[in-house]
């Protein structure tokens, strides 16, 4: 193209480093000259902007630079460049982001992350209750011990070693993580049902900073599980007091979801208001349909809460039914100590009786997941690492307790000790009306929870929740354009701009001059998921063009082989005055 002399006009945003995301829409942003010297590596042309924000979208051009939007131009302004891409009648949007993402061991075996790739995520954030690190020698251990399909060498020691692995091995999409609650407890105290004494806590609090320094965005909670169900309010408001010191924030899959989801909420709201950092409730949900009616009780606390000026919000993703172990349906205390110590009780005929005693009574102490179901057959079996076991993937529990002959009880424990393993399985919990809801919230962002693998390889030794491969297609596609929970560039701002604010990732979720080149280009009526319960390694489909740090790793719905994914690093990293 020849390069034409005469002055350009682009539009610049400005936006907060500190706080990541877009703060002005195209229209309120400053004009600059260009300059004619520049040659653009990419120039996006004829799409609708969305700049992430939530603002309208507009008629621009996107030019790319190295790794960052380096202009905005006018619709067909003449300017020398390596390469054009037509998005003619598509969107051209920031790069979306999973807020929980267990992609941790899927990037090691495939780094492309193809399920998630395909749906225009661009960055993966890690870390609800159990983070890569740090880990001790007996962790590190354990931690092999309890691989499933996918093997690896443990060659870090802390989290940040963890985030450096991935980014050397070679990641298609940005990475950051939490450090988590479950692993500075096991650090410090084990698995046991203790509580920390003072020094304890400051040895605990410590591993936190020294996430912080590491780049950690704060701390992540699953307070359901053991040991994290062991951890009292104090303990929690420490270690989310000492992530606040340096702007890192609090996220938990609360105690409770059920019976005592108010007051799990309450406990997630005090530690927001006594820390003062932002907090959120993982995969915000009311589970068993007795309990279906207090999703508009916890968000109206969410929202008493944000009136008096506490940070606190909420992600989800969208779906009704729910993914986990099968050691869900066990209480609490058969699972202190830690796997082996579980499954030796498992074994013992005198606890064995006692335990099946407790997983057929309804309680409010512990939740579970069996019995919030409402019925066996709304268990689905989706992952064994057994391979005599594996056949078994895809069926109920009703189904499999039938054929076996045994009690649901029985079988759940048989199970748990001859795959050696938690079993991952699918839990049908929520209605459809409350999705809608919680999806409805202005302050609602999107995570997966779940891998980002591929239908081929290792991969196709279990099965998924269908959330791995269609959480944020099926949330533009159905509930964006189809069900009209929200316009489109709302819906957008909760995939980028939103999280990116949140969490502090600098120059991410917003499409602005300076922002990093993470792009995707998609066609809004025909972005549509295609996973299914029965099927759910199906790939999403409209989304066309991904860019991460301004390399296409997506090309017209085929990926590219590329792995230009980085670390992002939350706003206590020791290294952000020198990247600065």
């Amino acid at each position: 193209m020849p390069r034409k002399r005469a002055q350009l006009v682009v539009v610049s945003i400005l936006f907060a480093l500190a706080a990541a995301g877009c703060n002005k829409t195209p229209t309120e942003s400053a004009s600059v000259t260009a300059d004619p010297a520049i040659r653009y590596d990419i120039v996006i042309r004829n799409g609708q902007v969305f700049d992430g924000s939530g603002a309208a979208p507009q008629d621009l051009d996107v030019a790319i630079k190295g790794e960052r939007i380096a202009a905005l131009l006018p619709r067909g302004a003449q300017v020398e460049t390596y390469r054009e891409i037509d998005a003619k009648g598509r969107a051209v949007t920031p790069g979306f982001i999973n807020v929980l993402s267990w992609a941790v061991d899927s990037l090691i075996a495939d780094g492309r992350g193809l399920s998630d790739t395909r749906q225009g995520v661009t960055t993966e954030i890690f870390g609800e209750g159990w983070s890569m690190g740090p880990y001790n020698e007996a962790m590190k251990l354990d931690a092999v011990k309890q691989q499933g399909d996918i093997k690896y060498e443990i060659e870090w020691t802390s989290l940040g070693e963890y985030l450096d692995f991935l980014q050397a091995r070679g990641i298609t999409p940005n990475v950051a993580s939490f450090v988590g609650a479950t692993t500075v407890r096991i650090n410090v105290l084990g698995e046991d049902d203790v509580d920390p004494d003072e020094e304890q806590l400051r040895q605990m609090q410590g591993i936190v900073r020294e996430a912080m320094s590491e780049g950690a965005l704060g701390v992540g909670a699953s307070l359901i599980y053991p040991p994290a169900f062991f951890a009292e309010t104090p303990e929690l408001i420490a270690l989310a007091s000492a992530a606040a010191e340096t702007g890192g924030g609090y996220v938990a899959h609360m105690r409770s979801e059920a019976n005592q989801l108010p007051q799990a909420m309450e406990e997630t709201i005090a530690i927001a208001r006594a820390t003062g950092q932002h907090t959120e409730a993982y995969h915000l949900k009311a589970a068993g349909e007795e309990n279906w009616p207090k999703m508009a009780e916890v968000i109206d606390q969410i929202n008493s809460a944000r009136a008096e000026g506490v940070d606190i919000a909420a992600n989800m993703y969208a779906y009704t039914a729910g993914a986990t172990g099968l050691t869900a349906a066990l209480p609490p205390w058969v699972q202190a100590g830690g796997h082996e110590a579980m499954i030796a009780r498992l074994k013992d005929p005198t606890v064995r009786k006692k335990l099946i005693e407790e997983m057929r009574t309804p309680s409010d102490n512990w939740e579970n997941l069996r019995l919030l179901a409402g019925d066996d057959s709304r268990v689905l079996f989706i992952g064994f690492r057994s391979e005599a076991l594996k056949p078994l993937i895809g069926k109920t529990l009703a189904e499999v307790s039938e054929s076996r002959g045994t009690a649901v009880e029985d079988t759940i424990i048989d199970l748990i000790i001859e795959d050696d393993s938690r079993v991952d399985t699918a839990y049908f919990l929520m209605s459809e009306e409350n999705v809608e809801l919680g999806l409805s919230q202005p302050w609602t962002t999107l995570g997966s929870d779940a891998e980002s693998s591929a239908p081929e390889g290792v991969f196709l030794k279990s099965s998924t929740h269908p959330r791995a491969y269609g959480n944020f297609a099926r949330f533009l596609g159905h509930y964006v354009r189809d069900r009209k929970l929200m316009t489109l560039e709302e819906g957008i701002h909760r995939l980028t701009g939103m999280p990116a604010a949140n969490w502090k990732l600098r120059d991410r979720g917003c499409l602005a001059v300076g922002c990093f080149a993470d792009i995707v280009i998609f066609d809004p009526a025909l972005i549509a998921d295609h996973s299914t319960y029965e099927k759910p390694m199906q790939l999403a489909t409209g989304i066309d063009d991904v860019f991460v740090n301004g390399v296409q790793v997506l090309d017209f719905g085929t990926h590219t082989g590329a792995k230009p994914g980085q670390v992002i690093r939350g706003p206590g990293w020791s290294g952000l005055e020198k990247e600065q």
